[in-house]
Formats: C-alpha cells, structure tokens, sequence
C-alpha cells in the first residue's frame, strides 16, 4: 500500500489514559493515522474530543452508531479501515459486534468482553465476517518477550516443567473508588467490568503471558480471590496454582492491594536445560540460567536474537524501550496484515492477539471465579 491505514477511535476521549497510549502506539511506525471518532458518551465531549485531537468536524461523532453508519457511507478511498475501540469492558462487545457487521476491522481493548457469552458470540462474528480482529494484550509486544517465546518454540529450554508469574500492583490499596476516581470506579463494577476485578484487568495479562511465552494451554487451575477493599464485591487480589497441558505446575499472584508495587509483573520459565525470566519494570533484559553454561542476559538489538524479536526492536542497544513501543508493535503486526489483506496479497500472519486470546481470556476468568466460590478446587478452562 502506498498510504496510511484510516483508524476510527470508540472511547479514549479527552483525560483518557488509555486513549492516550493507543493514539500514541497507532502513530509510531507512522503506518496508521486517526480520521475519525466517537471519543465519549458524552456527545458533548465526543466532538470536543475530535476537535482536540485536530480532526474535522465532520468526521467529530456523537456516538459510535453514528460513526459507523456515516464511515460506510463514505467513499472507499476516505472511510476508515478499523474501529480501535479503548472503552470499558462493558462498552466492547456491542461496538465491536456492529463494526465487524458493516465491514470494518477491529482492535480491542482487553478483556475482550463483559461476558463469556459475549466472547463466545463475538468470536463467530469474526469467523463469519473473515475481518481482522486484535486484542492489545500489550506486554507480548515487547522485544525480549519475543525473544523468550522464540527460545522455548525453537526448544532451547527443553521441556516446560515449572512456571511463576505474577502481577503486582498497589493502587487500589485504599478506597479510591469512594473519591470521584475514574479508573477505579468503573473497575470495582460488576456491571462495567465483569465478573473479575483485578483477575480480569491485570490477571488476564499474567494468563496470556503465561499461554504466549509458552505456547502451551493452562489447562485447569485452583484460585483463591480476595476482597479487601470496603464494600467490594470484585476481587482485588489473587493467588492461583496452575496445571498446563504439557504436565508443567505453575504459580499465578496478581494483586492491586499489593501497597508500594506499581506495575510488577514478572515471569518465569523453568525447563529441562535451562530457565529465563522477565521483569516488565526492567523490559530490556531478558534473564537464563543453563545446566552447563553460565547465566546469560539478552538485551534488545543484542546479539543472539532470534529474527522475532530483532523485529520488535526499533532503536538501537542500550537504548531503553518499554511500555509505548511494546504496544505500538501490536498496532504495528496488526497493520502489516491489514495492509496485506487490503492490497489482496497473502502473508503469514503476523504475530499479535487475536480473538482466541480474548477468549482465552474470559474463559480463564470465568474458572478461577467459579474455583474461588468452591474453595479453590481444581476447575477445568
């Protein structure tokens, strides 16, 4: 293609941190740029939102179902090419079910949905529609997360016996909720998101970790949630034993009571030959330990990467790169398919979460909840 890709935004108006961050990742390999959008339910706020971001006027909507209808009005040549949709859980699904139903392809916030349910039906609209779909579990976009895939697919760790993850936070420590806080009022709701409190807003990216860096399926697992916070009906915090397919034990942790961490999530793989780890507070150094080699640490543009993670990597070593760049390369992958797929040439598809992440996703919250409520017995995913 010879131009950029047309990007139409639902949520992620103005004071939208994670509005902020996909508009900002969108535009950093320079392959996608905003033309339009339904930033707020507030319509209101919406078109002051475009008028913010420098759209036109004309392409500033009320809401999402006047954004698609008049998009697919356009001519082809001008109308957008996906909807990123960056709204609560709630606010997914529908937007996203009517997108892909007039033809347009989509990215997705995680967790996919409000619902297993949802999930479920969603994933057959895409199937059946043949669009693309993309779900930012951001932390798969990093280099060296890449790189420890690529080491256990290519088998140089040998069998996956042992796994530890854990994702760390401390936000919620105190009743923030109770003092006019956006982000966590929403989050402790049930009816915006979910049945999973913490489990679905940070314990989803532990269990993808886990599925992607492995490439092996948690099979069934034993969850013990709590509920600290006053009043809250969500958990805030989590301790679960894994069993993967392959045989493989594990140890999951996530916690947004955990007071003093800020975004701790960490993994560890250990196998027959060797063992890695990663800490996303320190991306660019990517942790292995050898049966009869010394201990050996990769870094971004280092030597001995394999070809998927030199391609994550956009600057040269010793440079720093995180959060941003992580989530602009799943924007980035998505694109080359896109890309692909409107100029009729096909590729192998490039590597970013899908709609079977998402329902991974939620099937993996709707177990521990249901392991939880039966005092932490071993449920099946």
């Amino acid at each position: 293609m010879t131009r950029k890709l047309r990007m139409g935004m639902i949520g992620g108006g103005i004071g939208s941190f994670i509005g902020d961050v996909h508009r900002k990742a969108a535009a950093l390999d320079g392959m996608i740029e905003l033309v339009c959008g339904a930033f707020s339910s507030s319509p209101e706020k919406s078109i002051a939102s475009g008028k913010d971001f420098y759209l036109p006027e004309d392409r500033c909507y009320k809401d999402y179902e006047e954004m698609i209808a008049k998009e697919k009005m356009l001519p082809e040549d001008q109308r957008m090419n996906f909807a990123a949709i960056v709204t609560p859980n709630h606010m997914h699904f529908t937007p996203a079910k009517l997108a892909l139903e007039n033809g347009f392809h989509v990215v997705c916030d995680k967790p996919m949905t409000l619902t297993l349910e949802e999930a479920i039906e969603l994933e057959k609209i895409v199937t059946k529609s043949g669009l693309l779909f993309a779900l930012t579990h951001n932390y798969t976009g990093h280099p060296l997360v890449k790189q420890a895939k690529a080491m256990v697919t290519n088998d140089v760790l040998g069998n996956i016996r042992k796994i530890q993850v854990q994702y760390l936070q401390g936000w919620l420590s105190t009743s923030v909720e109770k003092t006019g806080h956006k982000q966590a009022s929403w989050r402790v709701d049930p009816s915006k998101s979910g049945i999973g409190g913490a489990l679905g807003d940070i314990g989803t990216h532990a269990e993808n970790l886990v599925e992607y860096i492995t490439g092996l399926k948690i099979e069934e697992l034993a969850a013990d949630l709590g509920r600290f916070g006053k009043g809250r009906v969500l958990d805030d915090d989590g301790n679960l034993l894994i069993r993967m397919e392959n045989g493989a034990k594990g140890t999951m942790s996530f916690s947004q009571i955990a007071l003093g961490e800020e975004n701790n999530l960490s993994i560890k793989v250990y196998g027959e030959k060797g063992s890695l780890e990663w800490h996303q507070e320190n991306p660019n150094q990517l942790i292995t330990h050898w049966l009869k080699e010394p201990k050996k640490i990769f870094t971004p543009n280092g030597n001995d990467l394999y070809p998927e993670a030199l391609n994550s990597s956009r600057i040269p070593a010793g440079h720093p790169e995180g959060y941003l760049e992580a989530f602009a390369t799943i924007y980035k992958n998505f694109a080359i398919h896109l890309m692909a797929v409107l100029s009729n040439k096909t590729i192998e598809k490039p590597d970013y979460p899908t709609v079977n992440d998402g329902i991974r996703g939620m099937k993996f919250i709707y177990a521990a909840v249901e392991s939880d409520k039966n005092n932490a017995t071993w449920t099946k995913i």
